[in-house]
């Protein structure tokens, strides 16, 4: 089945709106995991709008805390071409600091209200290489963010990344409207280029219940969906708890 990797970056805007700890990010991926959800996603940027350099290491000593929950994956998504700034160590002193599972690459900016693109790897694949190798080196399984759709998506592979995460932002706008076939067709089309080339397929990006069960139905061999704006926008009229075993009654639904 596929996992689900919880991203509490909403968590942490709502703890900054107001000053504090409240509500407290360990508390709240407790919850997630005790739920059933296989793994905590953050998403720190350098202005610290949300996730914190100091909530990536709460959270993955919290993580490794958790002597009967053997297998919780802590993924830590970011622009690794970011350098540090102030409090702000840049993604690969965050990583070689606290050694996640998973080091998903993401090729945002500042400027980005969210993430609204993959990379390019005809303009990226030679400056990316030598900063996987890096990441591997500090045992983090490492993904690259990628448009559905995307050209050569088996240079990845060639790079040294493990897994693809396809950028599924514009198949949820597709279906909120009505008419997705088409883009469900291009994250079809890459997951199956993806898979041939060696790579693993993750997915993530504006992901719901409403759109999730028609994406893993096309592409069952998915290893993980990240999910955060939803799953915490609807955990506020029904509860994380209940919120996140809807999330895997729906995966469950797969046929392999």
């Amino acid at each position: 089945m596929t996992r689900l990797s919880v991203n509490v970056n909403k968590i942490a805007v709502l703890r900054n709106s107001r000053g504090g700890n409240e509500p407290e990010l360990c508390t709240a991926a407790d919850a997630c995991i005790a739920a059933g959800a296989a793994g905590i996603t953050v998403h720190p940027r350098p202005d610290q709008r949300h996730i914190r350099p100091d909530d990536v290491r709460a959270l993955k000593a919290w993580i490794d805390g958790q002597p009967a929950i053997a297998d919780i994956e802590f993924n830590i998504e970011g622009n690794a071409f970011a350098p540090a700034r102030g409090s702000y160590p840049g993604l690969l002193g965050l990583v070689a600091e606290t050694r996640p599972a998973q080091c998903t690459l993401v090729p945002d900016s500042d400027a980005q209200i969210t993430s609204d693109h993959g990379f390019d790897l005809g303009a990226d694949a030679s400056r990316l290489k030598p900063l996987i190798a890096q990441l591997k080196q500090w045992g983090a399984r490492v993904s690259l963010f990628m448009d559905a759709g995307a050209a050569g998506i088996e240079r990845a592979a060639e790079i040294g990344a493990d897994r693809v995460e396809i950028y599924t932002g514009p198949y949820a706008a597709a279906f909120a409207r009505g008419d997705f076939q088409r883009e469900l067709e291009q994250c079809v089309t890459t997951a199956a280029a993806a898979r041939a080339a060696g790579l693993g397929i993750n997915a993530g990006h504006d992901l719901s219940q409403a759109n999730l069960g028609a994406l893993i139905a096309a592409i069952p061999f998915l290893a993980e969906v990240s999910i955060g704006h939803a799953l915490i926008g609807e955990a506020l009229y029904a509860g994380l708890d209940a919120t996140v075993k809807s999330y895997l009654r729906i995966l469950s639904m797969q046929v392999r």
